[in-house]
C-alpha cells in the first residue's frame, strides 16, 4: 500500500514540474538552495519525503525501493502530473532508476546525484541496521555528517552541519530503518540500460559512500547519459556543492518546456 508522502511546492504554477528526492535520513530541506533556484528561473518545484522520512507517514518496515517507487508515482498522481523532470540524491536518484524504468512515460528528464544502481556488500547494511536498532538514528548523525561532507566543508560550515544531524536525528528509526532495507536489497543494474529519459549523473570526487566509480557504471549504461564529478564534493553533493550542481541541473533540464 502506497504511502501519501509529505511534499511541499513552489515557484510558478504553469512551470514544468521538476521534483526533487532526497537521500537516507535527509529531508526536503536539504534542498533548499536548489529549489529556491529552479522556482526563480521558471520551474515549478516539488521537494517530497520518503516514507518513514521527514513529515511523511511511518509504516511498519522493512520498506522496498518498489514501495518507494510507487509513493512516488502516488505523488505524481495527487499532483496531476503526467510527465515531470525528477532529480534525485542517494535513495532518491535510486527512486529515480526505479522509475525511469518501471514508468518510463512519467519521465521527462533525470539527474542522479551521488547514487548507485546496486549497493554492497550486504553486511554493511547489516551492520548499519544493528546499530540502529541498538543506537537509534541519533548514533548515525556523526558518521553520516563524516560521509556527507569533506573534511573542509565541515570545518567551515557548521551551520549545515548542525541541520544535518538535525535531518538525521529526526529521523524515526523506523523509517531509517525501512530504506536502509530497501537500498540493501534493491538491484536496478539490469533495468539501466532501457532508460530512455535523457539523464546526468553527478559525483562526488570524495564521496566514500557512492564512490565516483557507481556514477561510471550508471553512466556507461544508461544510452547517452553524462557524468561530472565534482571535487571537492563528498555524498551530499548538492548541498556541499549547491550552486555548481544547481548550475548542472538547470543546463540538463534545457528550456522552460
Amino acid at each position: 500500500m502506497t504511502v501519501e508522502v509529505h511534499h511541499v511546492a513552489e515557484g510558478p504554477d504553469d512551470g514544468p514540474l521538476v521534483v526533487l528526492s532526497a537521500s537516507l535520513g535527509s529531508d526536503l530541506r536539504m534542498w533548499r538552495a536548489q529549489a529556491s533556484a529552479l522556482a526563480d528561473v521558471g520551474y515549478r518545484v516539488v521537494r517530497y519525503d520518503h516514507r518513514g522520512h521527514g513529515g511523511s507517514p511511518v509504516p511498519p518496515g522493512p520498506y522496498t525501493l518498489d514501495e518507494l517507487g510507487a509513493d512516488a508515482l502516488a505523488l505524481l498522481d495527487r499532483l496531476g502530473a503526467a510527465r515531470v523532470h525528477w532529480v534525485g540524491l542517494s535513495l532518491g536518484g535510486m527512486v529515480g532508476m526505479w522509475l525511469a524504468e518501471q514508468a518510463p512515460e512519467r519521465l521527462a528528464r533525470l539527474v542522479l546525484c551521488c547514487t548507485s544502481a546496486k549497493f554492497g556488500p550486504r553486511e554493511m547494511w547489516e551492520d548499519r541496521i544493528a546499530a540502529v536498532r541498538a543506537g537509534g538514528t541519533a548514533g548515525q548523525a556523526g558518521p553520516a555528517v563524516e560521509r556527507w561532507f569533506t573534511k573542509d566543508f565541515r570545518t567551515a560550515n557548521p551551520d549545515v552541519v548542525a541541520l544535518a544531524q538535525d535531518m538525521v536525528t529526526g529521523t524515526p528509526d523506523e523509517g531509517y530503518l525501512g530504506c536502509c532495507a530497501a537500498i540493501r536489497d534493491m538491484d536496478l543494474t539490469q533495468g539501466l540500460p532501457s532508460i530512455g529519459a535523457p539523464t546526468l549523473v553527478i559525483a562526488g570526487a570524495q564521496d566514500k559512500s557512492t564512490p565516483p566509480d557507481h556514477a561510471e557504471r550508471i553512466t556507461s549504461a544508461v544510452p547517452g547519459a553524462r557524468l561530472k564529478v565534482l571535487d571537492p564534493g563528498a555524498h551530499l553533493v548538492a548541498v556541499e556543492r549547491a550552486d555548481r550542481v544547481t548550475e548542472l541541473i538547470i543546463d540538463h533540464l534545457g528550456d522552460l518546456t
